[in-house]
């Protein structure tokens, strides 16, 4: 508790800005939810077979993995809030649509009988009497939709959108449980307060001759009206404020910026860091940051549109998941192919390498290398029927990796397991697993004090960190080209993975790091 307690003092500033983006985030959501899926419910009471599709569809939408859809949309919509509030649209609307329909159909015919024999037209039956009596199940149907909204926004993090999943992904990513309170509890603490809210604009808009007799009060029309004016006002500060925030947000990002980009990792947040505060301090260019993309395919769909600036990569992804290479084990070959792909495919340059490389290792704990006899990769080959894998699910699927080890090398671990994250180092800890696939320079293996496999073979390609900076940018912002070259060879593996450690190991948020780096070098 007191270093839940400690990583909240330090970074309770932060922690409201984020509060405000997934507040921004959800109400802008879910208030579209309603203007579509409210109409849309009553819409298809008129018509069996559209309400079946309607729900269906709705159904199967819902069904969609979140992480899956966002990476879909991005490349439609761009990064930031829109896909993220789309998204969270698509999960919203299924209650909104069946609650509706439901409440709608449910009435008794005999009202409505009613109605029309005392000469209500048809919106008037709607608007005074079968609105009203779903009413219920209509603000059920809202309040389930903004509480579910509140969890898929933490998603939104990962297409640069912020909120607090960023502080969940950081934690993820350092294996800090307090980090991962520290966006968890304030999104529940949201989900309740909205829940709360909602349901006291669901009391104050439902009608008295609905309620269960013990809660039936008789009150003065005045008192009536006066309550579904509070009702609505709770509405508009719950939803509409935040939505009209969220919309004037995203009007001030659409100003001239150097964008700066970064995966949904350590190190690249690092990096991002270090090239958003060098543009800070050596050029008067403002800067707007999207950090936290979840992989290369969304940063590469963002670079494309002209949504991002620049970013940084390795030589390997580069060439294996952008350009669809082969891949050499020549560090020289690889940088020439990748610099001379990404200019002539998507006019993109990439700098010289930024002086550290982070290729793949192998790493065990020093008991397995023990016992094994593991100081190789040749070594591990050759036990490797006795080892449990735990790896990446890229390092499974990578015709370059796991893939090609088991061919051409005729490796078969006693066992694979696919693991994302720091969840492999735990398990590999714990003794679940005996393997695990990892980075150069990874924090967690200073850490844990694990073995690193040298690569004996030549087995891994190159990793050659690199920035990678649209042609259009530089063109606009010729300063750019001076200002980069000096990272170029500025930073070292034991360097970068000293940095890494003291995010995730030493709790100091990669901004921090990065200008503390930037100050050492005399870059700031």
């Amino acid at each position: 508790m007191n270093g839940f307690l400690e990583v909240f003092m330090q970074r309770k500033g932060e922690l409201l800005g984020l509060f405000m983006e997934h507040m921004q985030m959800t109400s802008a959501a879910v208030l579209i939810s309603i203007l579509i899926g409210v109409p849309l419910g009553i819409a298809v009471t008129k018509n069996q077979k559209a309400s079946s599709i309607v729900i269906g569809i709705a159904n199967i939408m819902q069904s969609i993995p979140s992480i899956g859809l966002l990476a879909f949309l991005v490349p439609i919509v761009g990064i930031g809030q829109k896909p993220a509030i789309i998204m969270v649209i698509i999960y919203a609307l299924l209650p909104i649509i069946k609650n509706t329909y439901i409440g709608i159909t449910g009435i008794d015919p005999m009202i409505l009988e009613s109605a029309s024999s005392i000469g209500l037209s048809k919106f008037k039956t709607l608007y005074k009497i079968q609105i009203p009596i779903a009413m219920p199940y209509i603000m059920a149907g809202v309040r389930i939709s903004a509480v579910t909204a509140v969890g898929t926004v933490t998603i939104a993090a990962f297409a640069g959108a912020g909120g607090l999943g960023w502080f969940i992904n950081l934690g993820l990513n350092a294996n800090d449980a307090d980090l991962v309170l520290l966006g968890a509890i304030p999104a529940c603490l949201l989900a309740l307060v909205v829940d709360f809210i909602l349901g006291k604009v669901e009391q104050g808009l439902t009608p008295e001759g609905l309620k269960s007799a013990d809660k039936v009060i008789n009150r003065p029309r005045k008192e009536r009206n006066r309550r579904t004016v509070v009702a609505m006002v709770c509405l508009v500060i719950v939803l509409v404020l935040p939505c009209v925030s969220s919309v004037a947000s995203m009007i001030e990002n659409t100003r001239d910026k150097v964008v700066v980009g970064s995966e949904n990792f350590t190190e690249a947040l690092i990096l991002g860091n270090i090239y958003s505060q060098l543009i800070q301090g050596q050029t008067d260019l403002e800067v707007e940051e999207k950090f936290n993309l979840n992989g290369t395919m969304i940063t590469m769909s963002a670079m494309e549109s002209g949504e991002l600036d620049t970013f940084t990569d390795y030589t390997g992804v580069l060439s294996a998941n952008v350009l669809k290479e082969s891949l050499s084990t020549d560090p020289e070959e690889v940088y020439q192919s990748v610099k001379e792909g990404m200019q002539e495919q998507y006019q993109m340059e990439v700098s010289k390498s930024l002086g550290f490389s982070n290729t793949y290792v192998f790493a065990v704990t020093k008991k397995t290398a023990q016992e094994y006899n593991l100081t190789t990769l040749s070594q591990l080959i050759a036990n490797a029927s006795s080892l449990r894998l735990g790896c990446t699910t890229a390092f499974t699927q990578r015709e370059d990796l796991l893939p090609k080890l088991e061919k051409d090398f005729d490796v078969s671990f006693k066992s694979v397991e696919g693991l994302e994250g720091n969840i492999r180092y735990q398990a590999l800890t714990s003794g679940k697993i005996d393997v695990i696939d990892a980075f150069e320079t990874d924090a967690l293996l200073l850490s844990m004090d694990l073995v690193k496999l040298e690569d004996d073979i030549g087995f891994f390609p190159p990793y050659q960190a690199v920035a990678v900076t649209r042609n259009e940018t530089f063109e606009k912002y010729p300063e750019l080209e001076e200002v980069f070259a000096k990272l170029e060879g500025a930073i070292s593996t034991d360097e970068m993975m000293e940095m890494n450690y003291q995010v995730d190991v030493e709790g100091r948020t990669p901004k921090d790091v990065a200008v503390d780096f930037l100050e050492a070098e005399g870059l700031i």
